[in-house]
């Protein structure tokens, strides 16, 4: 099963502690978007069946920043798509530095999931994906929902709403996958997915 592949790849909760983590942000940036895609997939497909006929994964998202939005398959089997993640890189990049990153294919996956997940074909509205140290760093001096350590920096966890689909259950679906960490955030209207350790708040 996915989720179990999902789960059996988690980074640690603490992204203080780097000499744990098995893959730092120095060595994203120096793989880029095809190293990244190509260390994840065999995981997966030693972790999956292959099937007659591959799975197509599809995601629709719109970036609520930039008006910039996606919709179609990022994913066949096992195998990521790496031209299409060039594409999602740069849609889910620091909007306000304009700065793009690798992001985590697992978490694609879960956005994915949860789209699937609600039953609805609603594109998913994106509020953050990638941060920089900087801006993490900001936000965290002016919000008290913001982790000095954050996902952010590190391609792994996007804050999501859908239009029109209570936020309580779009945190409830999203909990249900058991893929990764989700923070539901009913003052502000969004969820929060990641792909760290399974944790809840």
């Amino acid at each position: 099963m996915i989720l179990d592949a999902l789960k059996s790849i988690q980074k640690p909760t603490d992204l203080a502690e780097k000499k744990d983590l098995k893959v730092t942000r120095r060595d994203v940036l120096q793989m880029g978007t095809a190293g990244l895609v190509s260390m994840v997939t065999p995981l997966l497909a030693g972790k999956t069946a292959q099937a007659a006929s591959p799975k197509m994964w599809q995601v629709s998202f719109r970036q609520a920043h930039t008006g910039e939005s996606f919709s179609g398959v990022y994913r066949v089997g096992d195998q990521y798509l790496p031209d299409v993640f060039e594409r999602l890189n740069y849609m889910l990049r620091d909007f306000r530095t304009g700065e793009a990153f690798p992001m985590d294919p697992r978490v694609i996956d879960v956005l994915s999931m949860v789209q699937q997940g609600t039953g609805k074909d609603t594109p998913l509205e994106i509020l953050s994906g990638y941060r920089t140290p900087k801006t993490n760093a900001m936000l965290y001096r002016v919000s008290e929902g913001v982790a000095r350590n954050s996902y952010h920096m590190y391609g792994q966890a996007i804050d999501i709403r859908m239009p029109g689909y209570n936020t309580k259950k779009l945190s409830q679906v999203a909990r249900g996958l058991r893929a990764g960490g989700v923070g539901y955030y009913p003052k502000s209207h969004f969820v929060h997915v990641d792909t760290g350790e399974i944790r809840s708040w």
